[in-house]
């Protein structure tokens, strides 16, 4: 019992002693900030830490938010890689919302708090400083003070050449990572011939949801996939690091939807070039060179959203004398175009995917499709019954129903597009009133379109029977000739 008290009188010394030092470090502390001018107490804090990490083993390196009067963008990437860190041992965290009608909330530590991070089997720990300073009065501000927030990340010193080279490099890519992931894309607009108009694209469009042939999805998403990491092999090649697209089909067979699932499954911002709006080749070049890398350039109806001058016949036209009006022309070309998609403008930017679409492929000039300019030609055809099983379980979140067999015979018969298919889908919350439905429009389809079987079938007899009567007439003339 004698053992104990004396165990606990101690106790009770030390933390009198702790809490005496504690307090007399604050005291020095305060004294020093307020009587000791910045540029000497900067000095006296320098020569302190120099003298602890001389006899300490740890090293510390400090990261703090600003760099003069930038933002130290490590110091941004720590913050976001330490948020997907916080563990139970963490006491006080900082929680945050950059948007009000975002659910999204970011997570961080507060200042004093600790924590430790395993890198490669070893440990490293951060903690939030935060310090006010005086400001300097030479820079405007007058005698106010400034908050100066920092991450000190502190290690064994033997393991100072794995910090830099190994750990920080990681943190730095996971942020990036992050970041990616989750900012919000945005699509472009030209408007005023050569500037660009952003605005945020919140298109829900995934491959998931995409209804199209699942194999030609996957080709598709192989190909993305397979571009993004080929850096290095377009540098070796000598190519420009881009990629060509080409989308056709009749109207509704998600040619739009199918943009917007490849934006958000690379993370590019799209730039959505209205070639109408666009008055000159050296416009259309501005405009090209202003879109960022990481991008996707579309160009939807290219066939029918300017007249895209042939290249002979530009050539014969300048080989002509051209009349004072033609002289004062000066649109947009289909050279002008090629230039960029794969002259020596393709080279302006880099990791770029750049999608053409039209509903009729036949239209457009072979030039725009070739290997190299359109790598990738992707028929967006007429709804299968595979893609109306993935309309039908994005809609109703159904796998399979009564209805089914009979509507996947149906859409075998007629040519029906995904986007009919949606609508019939979304016109009732109830699954049986709604496949029944379009079931009835399946069913009136093809009445339609027996209906102008036959009508083609009869105007085709017409015609011979026509024909038949025009040469029997013939042969009477030309007996009566002879008679004659």
């Amino acid at each position: 019992m004698a053992s104990y008290d004396k165990a606990i009188e101690s106790y009770k010394k030390a933390i009198t002693t702790a809490a005496s030092v504690a307090a007399s470090v604050m005291l020095v502390r305060s004294v020093v900030n307020e009587l000791v001018p910045y540029e000497v107490r900067d000095v006296l804090f320098s020569s302190l830490g120099y003298l602890r990490s001389q006899i300490s083993s740890q090293h510390t390196i400090i990261i703090e938010e600003t760099e003069g009067w930038s933002h130290n963008h490590v110091y941004n990437a720590v913050r976001a890689y330490l948020a997907t860190r916080i563990n139970t041992n963490v006491q006080r965290l900082r929680v945050s919302s950059m948007d009000e009608s975002s659910e999204k909330m970011v997570v961080t530590m507060e200042e004093g708090e600790e924590l430790v991070d395993m890198h490669e089997g070893t440990e490293f720990k951060w903690c939030l400083i935060s310090r006010s300073i005086s400001a300097d009065p030479n820079n405007g501000n007058g005698s106010g003070q400034r908050e100066v927030r920092s991450y000190e990340l502190s290690f064994h010193r033997k393991h100072k050449e794995k910090a830099l080279k190994s750990y920080l490099p990681f943190i730095i890519a996971t942020a990036k990572a992050i970041k990616d992931q989750e900012r919000i894309l945005q699509i472009y607009m030209n408007e005023y011939s050569d500037s660009w108009s952003p605005i945020d694209l919140h298109h829900p469009s995934t491959f998931d949801t995409l209804a199209m042939d699942q194999k030609l999805k996957q080709s598709i998403i192989d190909d993305l996939d397979r571009f993004i990491k080929r850096k290095d092999y377009y540098k070796r090649i000598g190519k420009a690091w881009k990629r060509g697209y080409l989308l056709y089909g009749p109207p509704g067979t998600g040619k739009s939807s199918l943009i917007a699932a490849m934006a958000n499954h690379l993370k590019f911002d799209i730039y959505d070039l209205e070639l109408t709006e666009v008055h000159s080749n050296s416009e259309l070049r501005r405009l090209l060179v202003g879109m960022t890398n990481r991008s996707i350039l579309v160009v939807e109806d290219i066939d029918c959203s300017i007249e895209l001058k042939q290249r002979e016949a530009g050539e014969e036209r300048t080989k002509s004398n051209s009349t004072e009006e033609d002289k004062g022309e000066d649109k947009v070309t289909l050279s002008g175009l090629l230039n960029f998609v794969d002259g020596l403008w393709s080279t302006s930017g880099e990791e770029r995917i750049i999608i053409f679409t039209t509903n009729y492929k036949e239209r457009l000039d072979q030039a725009l499709l070739r290997p190299g300019r359109m790598d990738m030609h992707i028929h967006m055809g007429y709804c299968t019954p595979e893609a109306f099983r993935i309309l039908a379980s994005n809609y109703h979140s159904i796998d399979y129903h009564v209805t089914y067999p009979e509507i996947e015979e149906l859409i075998k018969e007629v040519m029906v597009t995904p986007a009919e298919v949606a609508e019939a889908l979304m016109r009732n919350d109830d699954t049986d009133v709604a496949l029944l439905g379009l079931l009835e429009l399946l069913k009136s389809k093809t009445k339609d379109a027996s209906e102008t079987k036959a009508e083609s079938k009869d105007a085709n007899k017409q015609t011979e029977e026509n024909k038949d009567d025009k040469a029997m007439e013939n042969k009477n003339d030309s007996s009566t000739d002879e008679c004659t």
